[in-house]
């Protein structure tokens, strides 16, 4: 087992809410932070080591920002996949902008930095997914299938680090992010992803991780 003191984690997403506090909790570990998002403005606030905009929907761009990041910060240690968004219905509108973010970002993102993780003595890589996958209803149905496929893509991704013992995909899982009842707050979730450094790559694989 390691820690993630100098470890190299890209954040996608990284000027939501909860990139801005995991961004912090890494750094205050120790953590070498690299932060990504698709605006410039937004990204300033963040506390990172680098900063990167990049559209995370275009494959190529994605390829670019992998070779962008090795050459000016190093290869990466972590990939925290934070980008999202929520909508509720079935229309055919709602479905292209959420799985654009949910999906479409995942696979871009996870495809690119593959190696590196690979590569890493001790690799990471993290979704947030939610509770509706495992209780979908009508009107949230594009959400629920959107995350139920991210989920997918990270369980396949995981199957093939299983058996080469340093990386490891992790779903955590929240009902939502914030400070209702019932929410995770998002400091709560940036904890969980730097502790996910302390555990072994064979304890977390595959691992499926709810959060109160």
């Amino acid at each position: 087992m390691t820690d993630v003191r100098g470890r190299i984690v890209v954040i996608a997403g990284a000027s939501s809410d909860s990139g801005k506090a995991t961004a912090l909790a890494l750094q205050a570990a120790g953590a070498r932070v690299v932060a990504v998002g698709s605006n410039a403005e937004r990204l300033a606030d963040v506390a990172a080591d680098a900063r990167f905009v990049c559209d995370l929907t275009d494959a190529a761009a994605v390829t670019a920002l992998v070779a962008t990041v090795r050459n000016e910060v190093g290869p990466a240690d972590g990939l925290i996949h934070l980008v999202g968004g929520w909508r509720a219905g079935q229309d055919d509108e709602s479905w292209e902008w959420l799985s654009s973010r949910i999906v479409t970002t995942l696979r871009n993102t996870s495809i690119a930095f593959r190696d590196d993780l690979r590569a890493s003595t001790a690799g990471r890589f993290v979704i947030v997914s939610s509770s509706a996958v495992d209780a979908p209803t009508w009107s949230n149905a594009n959400y629920a299938a959107a995350k139920a496929a991210a989920e997918a893509w990270v369980a396949a991704l995981g199957s093939g680090w299983a058996k080469e013992g340093s990386a490891a995909a992790v779903t955590l899982v929240v009902r939502a992010l914030g400070t209702n009842d019932g929410y995770t707050p998002v400091t709560t979730l940036a904890d969980r992803i730097v502790g996910l450094w302390t555990a072994s790559a064979a304890e977390l694989n595959l691992a499926r991780i709810r959060l109160s």
